[in-house]
């Protein structure tokens, strides 16, 4: 029934899209003010971004937060390269899904990997990173089983590293798998704008 209940919020939302860059981008606005902001892959529907804005008490909109893609470092633009060296060798923690998986990337983590431990936290519905070496620490949700109302299953749950790079997958379960293809199914439907220049004019 959440499943259900998530695709007809979804189907229920005034949505706008727009081909740009090789991505189509979507703007949901839900009837509670919330809005969401999806970008796919033009070629393999693969979702790039998600993103969250979420009106004020006194009704101002607020600022964008990311659910899914890459961080925008703040003031990344005007930084001098002093402070972008300084800061590069921190971990940054970002989502970036495949198809069959959802799946986070820790950059900037040294360690081997018999160092990490990567495990479920059912009662706090969450997934916990720590390190042997006390030098690394993380616990994150997963919105999409909260949005589902599905259980985390640590036997969904792998990780691997390469690179200096955590990479930490969870199989996603067949219910999201098949919300996901209806999801699609319903964004086909809507009237899609193509654009050169510019950006979603509803974002």
């Amino acid at each position: 029934m959440a499943v259900t209940g998530w695709l007809e919020s979804l189907r229920a939302a005034e949505k706008t899209a727009l081909l740009q860059d090789g991505r189509r981008k979507v703007h949901y606005l839900f009837p509670d003010g919330k809005e969401m902001a999806e970008e796919y892959d033009e070629k393999t529907s693969e979702l790039l971004v998600r993103k969250w804005r979420v009106k004020s008490a006194l009704g101002a909109l607020g600022q964008w937060r990311l659910e899914v893609g890459e961080p925008v470092p703040p003031g990344a633009g005007s930084l001098g390269l002093e402070l972008i060296k300084e800061t590069s060798a921190s971990p940054v923690f970002m989502r970036k899904d495949t198809k069959m998986t959802f799946q986070w990337r820790i950059r900037n983590l040294p360690y081997p990997k018999d160092v990490y431990s990567v495990c479920v936290a059912p009662k706090e519905r969450c997934i916990v990173v720590r390190t042997s070496n006390k030098k690394y620490y993380k616990k994150f949700s997963v919105p999409d089983l909260d949005r589902h109302q599905l259980p985390l299953d640590e036997s969904l749950l792998s990780f691997a590293h390469a690179n200096c790079t955590l990479i930490i997958s969870y199989e996603k379960p067949k219910e999201i798998l098949m919300a996901e293809s209806e999801l699609q199914k319903e964004l086909k439907k809507v009237q899609t704008a193509h654009s050169d220049d510019g950006d979603c004019k509803t974002q």
